[in-house]
């Protein structure tokens, strides 16, 4: 079956929110019978795919329909169970490419939790009452506060790697260590007993914020409430914006947006995706853009650029090679960057960069080749250059092609390529190319506006490669051909360590080291093989393991 990553709230079978002034409660009631596959029941609020699409789309919500929501309440509508995270037997009968990117998307919402709380004025809260174990934990992880019942009865819980034989894959290691600071010899303790620890232990440990008996337990909510209810809000007036379902038409080789077209090519196992520039000037001014809503071109490329990147990942295995290409008026295209970076500081605004920020961060982390083509109409211009820096190489064309009257291309610097849009490693996109050496940097920034013809991109190291004519189709067939030649697996390992220089973050840590250990864990025996844990799940049957430490 093929997944789609888009819905509204009255849609959802396994999230309720209900607003109440500023405060927002995103209440987990999990559908038993409503998972994505066949084969398994989504029990005592553990979950799929399906119910983090929901969680997706309810953040994104309420980031920009409820931009005066100041307080999030996650909690459970099941007395006995907050969440059992990740449903297992899901996770045991998927394939391995399923696991990766479940827990890959799972990761990015999280990671989307936390940069609401930085930059968009929401503090979230974890409401704990009943069983809290695996990704249900490391849900809670990413608020900013977690209170816990002291009744005796709940628990928080680690633990995958003595009951399953694999890691909590959804940031939780990293989460309690570097973010909640929790030594890490009690880390280890922690993440090694199956039953988890109650209230009192919990927060002696660091593990939680708060804990109180049930009794108290709105009370101590309300008593929360109201305390950030008391710090200044300057969002108490502001009106969001309706976020409308993408139109999208679907054919056999084609996915269309209004400003992204996906071309897929199964034999050559690549996938071009063409973004459009904007059409039309730039709003006059806020008051014109929260007019024009989700329409309003910044947003609408966004919001389709990301879904039609999860759609390749979830979908479309095989097409190992993402050809990245953009067309459109490069004067139009600079209207538009520079009306977002000089409004940076309006909530709409603000949040369209930010959305820009972790839709760049998905192609990022996308595990396919990333390849950028710029040719004559191309538009690669300020926050749409940022994704030919996203890509693993990037060729130019010298010149026009025959028959081609349009102009040679050229790419556009502009303010958007040195800070708005960091990556996963807190650097630029710019930074992290020019790893080491700052004075490029700060050299490049004096061409911001400028026109770079392709010999200029060249020298200034902007681009990978140039051709002319005569060899620009071979040049480029020869690439494609190596690539899709290479083992996947290989690539995949290549391009992650590449495409993140620098120092590390709680972020990089979550994907490269975190995730890379989980990839190759759920490939072992231990894990999946006949006897192992994550097979042997709920039959009974303990997992044999073997003793080799590699």
């Amino acid at each position: 079956m093929e997944i789609d990553f888009q819905t509204e709230p009255q849609r959802y079978k396994h999230w309720h929110l209900r607003l109440d002034g500023r405060v927002a409660h995103l209440v987990l009631d999990v559908d038993e019978d409503g998972g994505l596959f066949d084969g398994y029941q989504l029990k005592l609020n553990s979950y799929d795919l399906g119910v983090d699409i929901e969680l997706n789309d309810a953040i994104q919500r309420l980031r920009f329909e409820h931009p005066s929501v100041r307080i999030v309440l996650l909690e459970s509508a099941k007395p006995t169970v907050f969440s059992a995270g990740a449903n297992i037997k899901m996770l045991a009968g998927a394939s391995h490419a399923h696991k990766v990117n479940f827990c890959k998307f799972t990761n990015e919402t999280r990671n989307a939790i936390e940069d609401a709380s930085a930059w968009s004025e929401k503090t979230f809260i974890s409401v704990i009452q009943g069983t809290c174990a695996g990704g249900g934990y490391e849900l809670a992880l990413a608020t900013d506060h977690i209170l816990m019942a002291d009744d005796g009865s709940s628990t928080i819980a680690l633990p995958e790697v003595p009951l399953l034989a694999v890691l909590p894959g959804t940031g939780g290691l990293t989460r309690i260590t570097d973010k909640r600071k929790v030594r890490r010899d009690i880390a280890d303790v922690f993440s090694t007993l199956e039953e988890g620890v109650r209230g009192p232990k919990a927060l002696a440990w660091g593990l939680i914020d708060q804990t109180v008996p049930p009794s108290e337990l709105a009370g101590a909510i309300e008593h929360f409430v109201c305390q950030l209810e008391e710090q200044p809000d300057t969002a108490v007036n502001r009106k969001g914006i309706v976020l409308k379902p993408l139109e999208r038409n679907f054919s056999d080789n084609t996915l269309s947006y209004s400003t992204v077209r996906v071309d897929k090519n199964p034999t050559a196992h690549t996938a071009t995706l063409t973004i459009s520039g904007p059409q039309c000037t730039a709003p006059e001014n806020s008051d014109a853009l929260s007019a024009s809503g989700a329409a309003v071109w910044a947003l609408r490329c966004a919001r389709e650029l990301d879904d039609a990147l999860l759609h390749l990942r979830f979908n479309e295995p095989n097409l190992g090679v993402l050809i990245f290409r953009t067309e459109g008026d490069s004067v139009t295209a600079m209207q538009h960057d520079s009306f977002l970076n000089q409004h940076a500081e309006h909530w709409l605004v603000r949040e369209i960069m930010l959305y820009w920020k972790r839709v760049l961060k998905r192609i990022d982390l996308t595990s396919r080749s990333l390849v950028a083509l710029i040719d004559p109409g191309s538009c690669f211009v300020g926050l749409l250059s940022e994704i030919m820096f996203a890509c693993d190489r990037t060729y130019m064309l010298i010149g026009q092609l025959d028959g081609d009257t349009r102009p040679p291309p050229v790419v556009i610097l502009t303010a958007s390529n040195f800070g708005p849009y960091p990556m996963a490693n807190d650097l630029t996109r710019m930074e992290t190319r020019f790893i080491g050496q700052p004075s490029t940097v700060t050299k490049l920034r004096n061409f911001i506006g400028d026109l770079l013809s392709t010999q200029t991109c060249l020298d200034l190291g902007l681009v990978t490669f140039a051709f002319d004519e005569l060899d620009w189709a071979d040049e480029i067939r020869i690439f494609l051909e190596e690539r899709t030649a290479f083992s996947p697996d290989a690539l995949i390992g290549l391009e992650a360590n590449l495409r993140f220089p620098g120092p590390e973050t709680m972020e990089t840590k979550i994907f490269g080291r975190l995730s890379a250990w989980q990839n190759w864990i759920f490939q072992r025996p231990n894990a999946v093989g006949e006897q192992g844990a994550l097979r042997r799940y709920g039959s009974g049957q303990k997992g044999i393991f073997s003793l080799e430490r590699s």
